[in-house]
């Protein structure tokens, strides 16, 4: 007697159906969360720059959310990082406050002007809510996984607005040059339900007017690889400078509470001596501006020191915003000396730092698809990745895998805050060998 062989596209239906539920799910919660931070973000925005005094207030609110977190965050200050570690190795649920103390710890950042992101509080939001829903329902080990990246992919989409550079941050973001497929369909309901959420709430997303792409050609496209390797470098820079910057305030200040204060005051001084505040809170106006006329040359490293400056000294946030804010103005800044528009190149740079920083190339490429439309597909690839090569193996997320090295031969799995201390052994050993 025959056995009776089901189609394989049908046993493919109760599966879609299955994620179809969890990431409709997972998409609503992450989409209504989004559209409350960024509404609260909005209204911090507006209170403090209508409001100058309160950057003097800047390391008193740092202290109050230093000493929360010190109380009762401890568990969760590792943020994106604590999640790529849960994908990568699950010990125990992702606790609720985690939501809630990155929600209001970065609108308190906002609220008294630090220099931070948004995207490091929606990832966390997104894992947080999706990490309750595996607990819930009491989903096993592997959906746990699939399900927490489909939170994180939920997160970056909704807070930007790029439903598939949001699906596929989510995963390429686990681990450098591996990218998880069986996770791909529930990233991509999740990251679509929740941009829709958002929107329907009323949310809107900053908009970028880019001028008109070049035809391409050698001259352009060797341009562009010459500001994907600056956008790479300074991605590298960012990161590296940042963990260094951490690294010193906790081995000068033990109480972390104080590194807060001391960050924060830190901060308001330096923004006070430069009259200026164009370096604090998200900076969309000037990333706008980087697509609109030329900049003056340095205020990618304004940026970039004053992000480094909060968030290494523990003030909640997130990079990519302040990435962009670098890329941006950096590239304007090499139209000076490029033969492309400071327009395009401002845009290369807005998506390659990022790239580079965060070793997420294609996402990066994608979302300057879904910014500034399809005809800079093919130099913002270029750009990503080259930005991506050139900047080595680090980033701002700290738990990250080598799934597959750049050009190195470093241990797969071997995460990239370990990479520094193996790369001294191994310059040791090649010392006393040479010796």
């Amino acid at each position: 007697m025959k056995r009776f062989s089901v189609p394989e596209q049908a046993a493919m239906v109760p599966l879609l159906g299955r994620w179809l539920v969890l990431s409709a799910i997972v998409g609503a919660l992450v989409g209504v969360a989004s559209a409350l931070f960024l509404w609260s973000l909005d209204w911090a925005t507006a209170v403090q720059t209508s409001h100058g005094y309160m950057l003097a207030l800047l390391p008193f609110a740092g202290l109050l959310v230093g000493w929360v977190y010190h109380r009762v965050g401890k568990h969760v200050e590792g943020g994106n990082n604590l999640l790529l570690d849960e994908i990568h190795d699950p010990k125990k649920i992702v606790p609720k406050r985690m939501a809630l103390l990155v929600f209001a710890g970065t609108v308190v950042t906002h609220l008294f002007g630090g220099s931070a992101g948004r995207e490091g509080t929606a990832v966390q939001m997104g894992g947080t809510l999706a990490d309750q829903v595996t607990h819930r329902l009491r989903l096993g080990t592997d959906d746990r996984r699939i399900l927490l990246m489909a939170g994180i992919s939920a997160g970056f989409a909704s807070v930007f607005g790029t439903p598939l550079a949001g699906a596929i941050f989510g995963l390429e973001v686990l681990a450098i040059g591996r990218i998880r497929y069986d996770a791909l369909l529930p990233c991509v309901l999740s990251a679509v339900i929740a941009d829709q959420v958002t929107l329907g709430l009323g949310t809107h997303h900053a908009l970028y007017a880019m001028g008109a792409v070049p035809a391409i050609g050698i001259g352009g496209l060797l341009a562009t690889v010459a500001a994907g390797i600056c956008f790479g470098l300074v991605g590298m820079l960012f990161a590296d400078a940042t963990h260094a910057l951490s690294a010193l305030f906790k081995r000068v200040i033990k109480y972390p509470p104080l590194r807060l204060f001391v960050g924060g005051a830190l901060v308001a001084a330096f923004a006070f001596a430069l009259g200026s505040r164009q370096y604090l809170g998200l900076g969309i106006p000037t990333i706008q501006a980087a697509f609109v006329h030329p900049l003056p040359p340095y205020d990618f490293a304004g940026k970039f020191g004053f992000t480094a400056l909060t968030l290494a000294s523990g003030f909640k946030g997130g990079e990519v915003t302040p990435l962009f804010f670098i890329g941006a103005t950096l590239g304007n800044a090499l139209g000076h000396v490029l033969p492309l528009p400071f327009y395009l190149l401002a845009g290369l740079g807005f998506v390659a730092v990022f790239a580079g920083a965060a070793n997420t190339p294609i996402a990066s490429t994608v979302m300057a698809i879904e910014l500034f439309g399809p005809a800079v597909g093919c130099y913002a690839a270029l750009a990503c990745v080259v930005a991506y090569l050139f900047s080595g193996h680090t980033g701002i997320y700290r738990s990250q895998r080598v799934g597959h090295a750049k050009h190195l031969s470093w241990p797969e799995g071997i995460r990239l805050a370990d990479i520094p201390a193996l790369r001294r052994t191994r310059l040791a050993a090649a010392t006393d060998s040479a010796s």
